[in-house]
């Protein structure tokens, strides 16, 4: 019973019965045994669903892995959409999923503070890497599978050996949280994007600041290196993709098309199309070479959170606070098929709405 409506009901009950004692201690009564507000629940419908926080596709386009809220990484057959085996070994909320490039092994950032390194084939964890001092954002992978690099809260990007899991080096300079990571193709840069709203890139094998790329008006939420590792795509929560020269860092181009802040971009493998994702909880195409917006791609109920291309490009999928993975058709944009599994959870989750990080505040 609402407290304001016991009261009333005492004063009332007073002034009519001569029994008032009596009364208080039904309503007492009465008040104790009403359930309590089902606290979970109110927050699942108001802004706290489960999540599937990241897509990636392995290289050879045979399996997808998706993190989530529920603290889990899942791998799915591609073609199938057959759920294959869920890994569970984060204690918090699984921020971002990343394939080598052989296939061989996924690498997982979560919540709480790790960086770990899953078999594929088997399922088995292998490596806890651990070192951050706050939730882990990114994971990234360099190409010959070697190396690992991990952006965090806590404002810096490290590099790790992936064969031993030693640290090798610690990459500090934005001036907050570092969202995302990715790794040139030849290994030799990683690009990062930040709470500060900018991006940069870091010379991988000494450590050294190469550049800063400022633009963007809000925060930086995803990058995404070209195949050929010429081009840079960031996307911000500022609602727009900004596409850039790797080399000298200037900008080429500004996408925009998106109604809500931008989550995820990625380029395809040839580096001729962007699929982006974002709040307006819609996958975007773009032409990298001409900026044009080919389609958008509407099925999704919450916003998209992530996209990965397949390595050959003939697919994108897709991650959403709606707690599914879908697979897209990339020439048509026809929705392929919907994959489902990861379960709902209040815990650690991300807001669904975009008004309150605008700013980048």
């Amino acid at each position: 019973m609402d407290n304001s409506r016991l009261r009333v009901s005492l004063k009332l009950l007073k002034a009519h019965t001569t029994n008032y004692a009596l009364v208080c201690l039904v309503l007492i009564f009465i008040s104790a045994c009403s359930p309590a507000p089902k606290r979970t629940e109110f927050l699942l419908k108001t802004g706290h669903p489960g999540s599937v926080t990241s897509v990636s596709y392995s290289a050879d386009g045979r399996f997808i892995a998706s993190g989530g809220t529920d603290n889990t990484v899942k791998i799915w057959d591609a073609e199938t959409g057959a759920l294959l085996r869920t890994l569970t070994g984060h204690s918090g909320s699984v921020k971002s999923v990343c394939f080598s490039a052989d296939g061989r092994f996924i690498a997982s950032g979560g919540y709480d503070n790790t960086v770990k390194l899953w078999d594929v084939g088997g399922g088995n964890l292998i490596l806890t890497l651990v070192g951050h001092t706050d939730t882990v954002r990114s994971v990234s992978y360099s190409g010959d599978g070697r190396f690992i690099a991990s952006g965090s809260e806590d404002k810096t990007v490290k590099i790790w050996d992936a064969v031993t899991g030693n640290l090798i080096r610690t990459l500090a300079g934005h001036l907050r949280g570092v969202r995302s990571v990715s790794y040139s193709g030849d290994g030799r840069v990683i690009a990062s994007g930040s709470w500060d709203k900018t991006v940069k890139l870091w010379d991988a094998g000494g450590g050294n600041l190469l550049r800063t790329l400022a633009g963007h008006k809000s925060i930086v939420s995803s990058v995404s290196y070209s195949g050929d590792g010429r081009f840079i795509a960031s996307g911000s929560f500022d609602k727009t993709v900004k596409i850039r020269d790797a080399g000298g860092g200037g900008l080429l181009r500004t996408l925009a098309g998106h109604s809500g802040s931008v989550t995820s971009v990625s380029y395809s493998g040839d580096g001729r199309f962007i699929a982006s994702g974002g709040f307006d909880n819609t996958v975007k195409q773009w032409d990298a070479g001409n900026g044009n917006l080919l389609r958008t791609l509407a099925g999704h109920t919450g916003v998209v959170t992530s996209v990965s291309y397949s390595g050959d490009g003939r697919f994108i999928a897709s991650g959403s606070f709606d707690n599914t993975v879908k697979i897209w058709d990339a020439a048509t944009g026809g929705l392929l098929r919907t994959l489902a599994g990861h379960s709902v959870s209040a815990t650690h989750s991300e807001p669904t709405t975009d008004a309150s990080h605008d700013s980048g505040e």
